[in-house]
This record gives C-alpha cells, sequence and structure tokens, in this order.
C-alpha cells in the first residue's frame, strides 16, 4: 500500500499519456458534460507529453501530415470547441473521389451530392488540429499540461491512503523522466504506435509489415484539385492526392480568393522504390510522380521537401488493464490509403470518454476494470474490421496476374454503378447515418 507522503497536487483521477491530437481530444471529451458541454463533470485530468510544448502554428506552408476528417470527426472537434479555430484559419473540404486502377480502366467516382451531404470529408494539417485541441485544453481548469517529460516508470496497481489516512480507490503511480511522480486512478495510452505505456503494461501486440513505406510531401500542380481527393492503385502501391486550399491572404494580402493548385501526397511504394525516389533530385521527384499519376492535374510544378516513414499494421490483443487503457495509435495502425487512422482515434477517444462519463455517473472509479472493457467490446471490432480491410484492398491491388486484374476492373465498374451500395459504403466511410457516440452526433 503506497501512502501519498506529499499534497494533492499530484494526484489526479486521469493520466493522459501523449498530447497529440487523439489524446487531447480524449482529455477534453472525459471532462465535460456530453450532455452539456459547458458543465464540468469535477475529474482532474493531467497529460503528459516527453516532446516540449509545440511552437505557434505558422501559415507560411503546409505541414507535410494531414488528416482526411471525417464527418464524425468533424463533429467531435465541434463539439470540443476546435473546430471553429479550424476552419477559421485553414481546411480544406472535399466533395468528390476519384479512385482508378492504374493497371486497366477501373474506377469508382464517390461524390457528396449521391448521399445528399455537403462534402465528403475535411483534409486538415495535422499541427493545426493539435493547436486547436491544444487552445481548448489550456483554458479548461480541470487539465494540466505537463511536457518535455516522458514516462519513466508505471507501477501496478496499488491502494492508495488519503491524507486523512483512509484507504481510497487503486491508483497507478507514474514516474517521468524528470523524477516527479504523479498516481492516478486511470492511465490512458494516447503515446502513439511506440507506446511507452504499452511496453511497461506488458501489453501484447499483433504486428506485420506492410512491406511499404509511405512518402509524404506537399505539391503544387499545374491544375486545381476541384475539391476532389485522388487516389491511383497499381500493383507497387497507392498513391493518393489529398486536396489543399490555401486563402490567398496568408501569402497575398488582400486575397480572399483560395488557392486550390496544392495537394499532399501519400505515395506508398516498396522500400527498393523508396531509395529510389529520395535519391532524385526535386525536378526528377516531380517527374516521376507525374507521371505515376498520369498527369491527372497537369505537371508537378513544385514539391517540398519530402520525408518517408515504414508502413505496418499494429494491433494490441488487448486495450485495458485495471488501471490502463489504450486509444488511437497506441491500439492500431494501419495503412493509410483510405485515411482512416485518426478517424478511427478520434471514435476512441469519444468511446472512451462516453464511458468513463457512465462511470463517473454511477460513482464508479474511471479505472475500473469493468467500464474499460466496456470500452473494449465497443471499439475492438470496429477497429479490426478496418484492419482487415485494409490489409484486403492492399493485397487485391498487388495481384498482377490478367484474370485478377481483369476480375478487380470489372468489379470496380459494377461496384461504380452500384448506385444504393456506393451509397452505403460512403455512409459507412463518412460515419453518416451510423450509430456513434454522443459527442460524433450532430
Amino acid at each position: 500500500m503506497s501512502e501519498m507522503g506529499e499534497s494533492e497536487q499530484n494526484r489526479y483521477d486521469i493520466v493522459v499519456v501523449g498530447a497529440g491530437m487523439v489524446g487531447l481530444a480524449c482529455a477534453l471529451a472525459s471532462v465535460s458534460d456530453l450532455s452539456d458541454p459547458g458543465r464540468d463533470i469535477g475529474l482532474k485530468i493531467a497529460v503528459i507529453e516527453a516532446q516540449p510544448e509545440p511552437a505557434k502554428w505558422q501559415p507560411q506552408q503546409f505541414d507535410k501530415r494531414v488528416s482526411a476528417l471525417t464527418e464524425a470527426s468533424r463533429r467531435i472537434l465541434q463539439n470540443l470547441g476546435a473546430w471553429d479555430e479550424i476552419q477559421q484559419t485553414r481546411v480544406s473540404p472535399y466533395n468528390k473521389m476519384h479512385v482508378w486502377d492504374g493497371d486497366g480502366v477501373g474506377k469508382v467516382d464517390f461524390d457528396a451530392a449521391d448521399i445528399q451531404q455537403p462534402v465528403l470529408g475535411h483534409i486538415v494539417e495535422n499541427s493545426l488540429i493539435t493547436t486547436a485541441l491544444l487552445h481548448q485544453a489550456q483554458q479548461h481548469p480541470q487539465i494540466e499540461l505537463l511536457y518535455g517529460s516522458g514516462v519513466a516508470e508505471l507501477s501496478p496497481m496499488e491502494d492508495v491512503e488519503s491524507v486523512e489516512g483512509e484507504v481510497e480507490n487503486r491508483y497507478r503511480t507514474i514516474r517521468l523522466n524528470n523524477d516527479q511522480q504523479l498516481t492516478a486512478k486511470l492511465v490512458i495510452a494516447a503515446d502513439g504506435a511506440l507506446s511507452t505505456i504499452r511496453t511497461l503494461a506488458n501489453i501484447p501486440l499483433k504486428e506485420k509489415a506492410y512491406q511499404h513505406n509511405a512518402i509524404v510531401t506537399t505539391v503544387k500542380t499545374q491544375k486545381e484539385h476541384g475539391l476532389t481527393a485522388w487516389q491511383r492503385f497499381d500493383e507497387t502501391g497507392p498513391l493518393a492526392f489529398l486536396p489543399l486550399s490555401k486563402p490567398q491572404s496568408q501569402s497575398e494580402p488582400g486575397s480572399d480568393l483560395p488557392d486550390n493548385h496544392y495537394c499532399s501526397i501519400v505515395w506508398s511504394v516498396t522500400p527498393e522504390k523508396t531509395a529510389e525516389l529520395l535519391a532524385l533530385d526535386d525536378d526528377q521527384f516531380r517527374q516521376a510522380l507525374g507521371a505515376a499519376f498520369e498527369y491527372r492535374l497537369g505537371e508537378i510544378e513544385a514539391v517540398e521537401s519530402r520525408f518517408h516513414f515504414p508502413l505496418i499494421q499494429r494491433h494490441a490483443e488487448q486495450y485495458v488493464q485495471p488501471g490502463i487503457v489504450l486509444i488511437g495509435d497506441a491500439a492500431h495502425t494501419i495503412h493509410p490509403l483510405a485515411g482512416q487512422g485518426v478517424n478511427l482515434g478520434f471514435l476512441d477517444a469519444a468511446v472512451l470518454a462516453e464511458e468513463l462519463q457512465r462511470a463517473v455517473a454511477a460513482q464508479v472509479s474511471p479505472g475500473n476494470l469493468d467500464i474499460l472493457k466496456r470500452y473494449q467490446r465497443r471499439r475492438r471490432g470496429d477497429n479490426q474490421m478496418m484492419i482487415y480491410s485494409m490489409m484486403g484492398f492492399k493485397k487485391l491491388f498487388e495481384q498482377s496476374s490478367l484474370p485478377v486484374r481483369w476480375a478487380r476492373n470489372r468489379g470496380m465498374d459494377l461496384f461504380n454503378q452500384s448506385g444504393w451500395l456506393k451509397n452505403a459504403v460512403t455512409n459507412r466511410a463518412m460515419r453518416v447515418n451510423t450509430k456513434l457516440p454522443k459527442i460524433a452526433q450532430g
């Protein structure tokens, strides 16, 4: 049994490890009454981040990492108070998506008008999402932000005596790299794919390399993107052009017209192809990229610096232990070909917050295993289905035999003409007309 040798200062109901998009969203969603966002429910939350506090967001150039937000994710951000800042700063809605087989003639076109929606989604820079959520967290009196020191040790669950000597709820103790110690009824691991909390808790992980790297950068195209997301598949991997809209006032003061000649690209290729592409100078890379994209938007006029990272499928065999829960990339990572990674993370955060508020209403500790298992049941199957779907897409388009290519192209064309089936898939991908946690509802 551990005794609190100091004041209540370092004692929290919840400690969120990781101040990225999903961690900050989870902290904000957990601290406020989901039925009445203006009222907090009394939880005391600390958010720990190993990296220094991010610098002020700069509009001069696009962040190389972007997210394609579904309508459900947009609603979550709106209900957390972050969407207004994002919308007023820089956001790129898209209302169409064009997908085609680079080794054939099959294609699929998605249009928001077909499902009576104004847009299919929004492309937003990750750093801007994080900044907007951080600004909301900084204003909340029940959230404390601790930057610049990571987690060094995590204790097993233990009872903690109050200053009056009475045994209270069970806690975990976290020791940071700067030797600061915190206790919490619940530790939420939102610390990414290489989660320290998941490792310290010895939670098993299934991991499989996709044998692909993602090359990511921002490009300027000769033609406007037309508020369309573009994705070309071939046996070497998918290439996505995600539309970016820069208000010209950010580069040309006095102009309110958007500049729609920019795209964020995610090019998934083998490690050997990655090395070839990274060895090219900018002019050579622009030519290679334009040819791979079949010049759908004309010439690639400019390209920013490139970076790459390996694509690995990960899924924790369990999301919970007493006093510990995994969310976002700490629980699962998938291929970026459908842009669903952060959307799954936001739904994790929303569902967990809903279950934690159920616990508060029932006067149950947020670290209670039964409460956490409810979250796991609601999210693990959905995440698993998305993991299987992405692996299936990847394997389907890797096949180069003529019969498979014919069947694949024929299937794409039939799907494109299916009407109701295509609309149902679009609604599912956008999380429209599906069962969602309260904070993701309209």
